[in-house]
């Protein structure tokens, strides 16, 4: 009996995701260019909700022990037979190399995850890819060592600048078992990985927008300088969403402009920030709605007047990428005012297609004041992004670049 299981194994941190949208539409977008695979997940999902886009995927999704203590007997047996495996020592040796400079009990978790993913792949399986640089390929790259298959992986913002640049230089270079290639979605964040490489191409490949998911923008009716002024946003409460200076800004605005802004996402910084409106005496205009689904999300985008995102780096250096929510904005005709941080400005040229403003308060509320005073600016500009979108953003490009780096590390080529 022939069998049908898929050639190659998607790893990622948890599925579903609300705030990984980018990683479902790639992988549907993957799944229906005939490109099957199974998922591989390293957490339980931990939202309420899920997207519509969740539901259109076909692939069987299965879970690592996300704490090794959760499974000890599944842990145990894929530890013995894993021993059994080729690659088994070298993938040994290359993990002990990465705990000797990283002795933490995530490394160790990474391993052992490694073992019980290598063990139970199906044998038809002749490639890894891994979403994110950092974990999710860790564990990829040593199942793979032991199983003697190829890896890849697509990097995307927090794994690029939070992880140390041994690790980066490691996964990079094919003489210490690297990726067969790796994607990125900013042309900033891929120059970056190409300088570090040692053999492992690393392509360009932004997440674009799969239009066909979403309505066409409302027609909207131009509002006059003095009607009410609705903002929103959509991110996790986070340091690098930059909330905290927003919300700042927004208690700089002047008493007489009638403006409301809502927040969609969730986020640890949440009680934090709600403190700040509070103090800054700004609460009752503001409307926290926590996590949505995107047909809530592509809703509030239609009845706001402006979608503001003000990140920035954060302490430890993690930063934004090409947030999506920009592009989801601009296909429902919103004016953008974001910072020209890591590559936002890779989509919104200030001026033309939104404004990208310094992160401080005071140019944050001036920037409001320029699109809540100046709406016919504020058309052009969202006509410009919408059109940009269409024209530089969508989605089929990348996928398939992406569908052929899969296809020829697999061997299936044509």
């Amino acid at each position: 009996m022939t069998s049908h299981r898929p050639a190659l194994a998607v790893l990622v941190k948890g599925w579903p995701r609300l705030s990984e949208t980018f990683i479902a539409q790639e992988l549907v977008a993957l799944e229906e260019a005939g490109q099957p695979f199974e998922i591989w997940s390293l957490r339980h999902p931990t939202d309420t909700k899920t997207h519509p886009l969740h539901d259109r995927l076909q692939a069987p999704v299965h879970y690592l022990p996300e704490y090794l203590h959760d499974a000890p007997a599944r842990v145990a047996r894929a530890r013995e037979t894993a021993r059994t495996l080729p690659g088994y020592a070298t993938a040994y040796a290359v993990w002990r190399a990465d705990l000797r400079r990283d002795p933490s009990h995530n490394r160790i978790r990474r391993f052992g995850q490694a073992c019980v993913l290598a063990c139970e792949l199906p044998a038809e399986v002749r490639g890894l890819y891994a979403h994110f640089l950092h974990t999710p390929s860790s564990v990829a790259r040593y199942a793979a060592i032991m199983r003697g298959l190829p890896w890849s992986f697509a990097a995307h913002a927090k794994d690029i600048w939070t992880s140390p640049e041994w690790e980066l230089r490691e996964k990079l270079k094919t003489e210490t078992h690297g990726a067969a290639f790796g994607a990125t979605c900013t042309g900033f964040g891929a120059k970056h990985l190409q300088d570090l490489s040692d053999g492992t191409p690393v392509d360009l490949i932004y997440h674009g927008l799969d239009l066909s998911r979403f309505p066409a923008p409302p027609q909207r009716i131009p509002r006059t300088p003095d009607a009410p002024f609705h903002m929103m946003s959509v991110g996790r409460l986070v340091e690098k969403k930059g909330f905290d200076r927003l919300i700042a800004a927004l208690a700089l605005l002047p008493a007489d402009l009638d403006w409301h802004w809502t927040h969609i996402g969730g986020g640890g910084l949440r009680d934090l920030l709600q403190g700040m409106a509070e103090d800054a005496g700004v609460a009752d205009r503001i409307t926290w709605r926590g996590a949505c689904d995107q047909p809530e999300v592509i809703a509030a985008m239609r009845a706001a007047d402006l979608f503001v995102l003000p990140s920035r780096v954060a302490a430890d250096g993690d930063r934004d990428g090409l947030p999506n929510v920009l592009m989801e904005a601009a296909s429902q005709g919103l004016a953008i005012l974001s910072t020209p941080v890591s590559a936002i400005p890779e989509f919104i040229e200030s001026g033309t297609h939104g404004l990208l403003s310094d992160d401080a308060p005071a140019a944050l509320a001036d920037a409001m004041l320029r699109f809540a005073h100046a709406p016919e600016e504020a058309t052009r500009m969202a006509d410009a992004a919408l059109a940009r979108l269409r024209a530089e953003f969508t989605m089929p490009p990348g996928i398939a670049q992406l569908n052929t780096r899969l296809s020829a590390m697999l061997g299936t080529a044509e």
